[in-house]
Formats: C-alpha cells, sequence, structure tokens
C-alpha cells in the first residue's frame, strides 16, 4: 500500500462489545459531552486545573468539533473511529493512530471513553481491535503511547493489550500545582505477533 495512502481506507471493526467504524452525524453529542466532562479532560491533560476543566465550551466550539468530525473520512495519513457499543448501538467514544511515520511504520494511539462507556472494558476492546488493525492490515512496526500518572485505569487497559512502558517523561503534565510524571509505552510488530493483544 503506497505510503501517502495507508490510512485511506477507513474499517469497520468488530469485536465481542464494541464496533469501530468512521463518524457519522449522530456521534457528534456522545462526542461533545465527553469533550466537556471534567475528569474527561483532566485525564486527557486538556485541563491544566480545576477552572479549566468545570468551564464551559464557547459557543462556537460545538461547530468547530462537527467541522472536525465530518473530515476523519478523508484523513490519509491517520485513522479516527467512533468506538460504539454493541447491543445499544451507541458510541461511547473514539480511537484514533496518529502521527504516522512511514520511514519508520510507526503511528501513535490515543483512546477516548466517555463517562457513559467507562469501567466495562470497551476501551481496552478497542484498542486491541486497533492494534491489531495497525500491525496486521497496515503494517505498522510500532505504535506508541503516552499515559499520565494519575490515570492507573488507562494504564492497566494498555497494559492488558501488551503496550510495556519504555521510559517516563518526568513531571512533564501541570494540573492545578502539583505536576505528574507521563510514562511512554509501546508494542511492537513481533510482540503483537506472539500474544494478538493477550500478552501472559
Amino acid at each position: 500500500m503506497p505510503e501517502t495512502t495507508v490510512f485511506s481506507a477507513k474499517p469497520t471493526l468488530t469485536g465481542q462489545r464494541v464496533v469501530l467504524r468512521p463518524f457519522v452525524a449522530e456521534d457528534l453529542p456522545v462526542l461533545v459531552a465527553a469533550l466537556a466532562d471534567p475528569e474527561v479532560r483532566r485525564l486527557t491533560g486538556s485541563a491544566h486545573d480545576e477552572q479549566a476543566a468545570l468551564a464551559a465550551d464557547p459557543p462556537e466550539y460545538r461547530e468547530k468539533l462537527r467541522e472536525w468530525y465530518a473530515t476523519r473520512a478523508e484523513q490519509s495519513d491517520r485513522l479516527d473511529l467512533a468506538v460504539v457499543e454493541l447491543g445499544a448501538g451507541r458510541c461511547v467514544g473514539e480511537v484514533v493512530l496518529n502521527r504516522w511515520d512511514p520511514g519508520n511504520r510507526s503511528a501513535n494511539l490515543r483512546i477516548l471513553i466517555g463517562p457513559g462507556g467507562q469501567g466495562r472494558g470497551l476501551g481496552t476492546e478497542a484498542t486491541r481491535l486497533t492494534v491489531g488493525y495497525g500491525f496486521d492490515e497496515i503494517g505498522l512496526h510500532r505504535i506508541s503511547l503516552e499515559v499520565f500518572a494519575f490515570n492507573p485505569r488507562a494504564r492497566r487497559a494498555y497494559e492488558k493489550v501488551g503496550f510495556r512502558s519504555e521510559g517516563v517523561l518526568r513531571r512533564s503534565q501541570r494540573y492545578g500545582d502539583q505536576w505528574f510524571d507521563a510514562t511512554i509505552m509501546s508494542i511492537l510488530a513481533d510482540e503483537w505477533a506472539v500474544h494478538h493483544g493477550h500478552p501472559a
């Protein structure tokens, strides 16, 4: 597959609990609410104090998000998919492969699960499906991410899929008057080939 179009195809990936698919207009209210949730803002590092986490979004923000999600299917250098809970049929978040480095066949993983989808393994399965697609279909060599020290739940989910810690960005994230580490984690294609997202 040509390197410039490696992410042009937008798949639908189905697991036991979630389906990952391109965004539709009906997903927007859930995504807007998730991105406005104070705890989501804190855990993703998009707010640096409680005031920012609780702040109301400006009126034009929803329109910017609508435009953003409407253009995800057009991107050839990244993969953005909605995470939809099977059975309920409702969007609970998003999963992304971005920062595509064609020379090194590597990408970054980012996932956001809103409050309505948390605590039930949906994020773990969405991560596993996305990583599998990246290695088995795209031919990636390495997938990496960063997780903040104040988000141990996310770290456990990544470890369940096979991500391994490879370094610490010391005191790289501020929240309020405290500084927190971020851990760099990665998974490699040859590791995935052994356990397929279910390490011993």
